[in-house]
């Protein structure tokens, strides 16, 4: 860890997914961008939050009241929603704005649900449900979803089936699929999809440094993730960056020489002043 207790990114590789710590490298994310921030204060923002919470449960509440209770003060009383107007600013994907503002996508608000629920003893999973992200919690005969872009609203199974019908053909998935499209996601997950947010957001607005940045950082967390290798070097590759796109896009080529946009790559290889076509 650094000494403002944030871990290193080169030290995240090695973690296994469960070990990494998902606030801290969340808020390492947006250090990128944000190079004053102070984990201190969104730690303490946090635990202000709990501390509000537990303050109106009884010691013996359970898992469902608290939820409730959590579900209540975030979303009804301090305000914290989905930022339906502007959906697509890279803010609502960066911890200390998320915090400051009280607004966030689906993926940022389900981190400070899951990171208030940790400070109450209350165990909620993230769900990388295709389209949009959700929240379970284990209980005894099952789990609960709930979706935090809606104020922490419960899902149905019905519901379920229906948002995952675009993503597979159209067809509902059976309780075996279901399942498997609810299994908890695992931290290195959470915040390989928030770097893709980011990623997409800076590729539709042509942000090539932030775009570049971006990748880094996911293969910091996957090295060797080959779209993430092809696309930092595209990336180098508008910005000038020669050296760098020659060295991402050779080795993208060398381990995978027949991928369907392997000859695309070749020649974005050659316009980084690559001669050769050995590849």
């Amino acid at each position: 860890m650094n000494n403002d207790c944030l871990p290193n990114w080169s030290d995240l590789a090695v973690l296994d997914d469960e070990a990494i710590p998902l606030l801290e490298t969340a808020l390492l994310i947006a250090r990128d961008e944000y190079p004053d921030l102070d984990p201190g204060q969104c730690r303490r923002a946090l635990d202000d939050h709990a501390a509000a919470i537990r303050a109106r449960l009884s010691g013996d509440a359970d898992a469902t009241t608290r939820l409730v209770a959590l579900n209540r003060y975030l979303f009804d009383e301090v305000g914290f929603a989905g930022n339906h107007d502007h959906y697509e600013d890279p803010g609502n994907s960066y911890m200390n704005v998320v915090l400051d503002r009280r607004l966030g996508i689906p993926l940022s608000l389900a981190v400070v649900q899951i990171e208030v629920a940790r400070r109450l003893d209350l165990h909620l999973d993230g769900i990388s449900f295709p389209g949009h992200f959700l929240v379970r919690m284990p209980l005894a005969g099952g789990i609960v979803v709930v979706d935090p872009f809606n104020k922490g609203r419960p899902v149905g199974a019905s519901e379920l089936r229906e948002r995952a019908r675009p993503f597979l053909n159209d067809q509902e998935p059976d309780d075996a699929q279901l399942l498997e499209i609810l299994s908890p996601a695992s931290p290195r997950a959470i915040l390989v999809r928030m770097l893709r947010n980011l990623k997409g957001l800076y590729a539709k607005s042509e942000d090539w440094p932030r775009l570049a940045r971006c990748c880094d950082r996911l293969l910091k967390l996957h090295p060797g993730d080959g779209n993430e290798l092809r696309d930092r070097g595209l990336a180098y590759l508008r910005l000038g960056h020669l050296s760098g796109a020659r060295q991402d896009l050779g080795a993208y080529l060398s381990r995978f020489g027949d991928a369907p946009d392997a000859a695309a790559v070749r020649e974005a290889l050659i316009d980084a002043g690559h001669v050769g076509r050995s590849h």
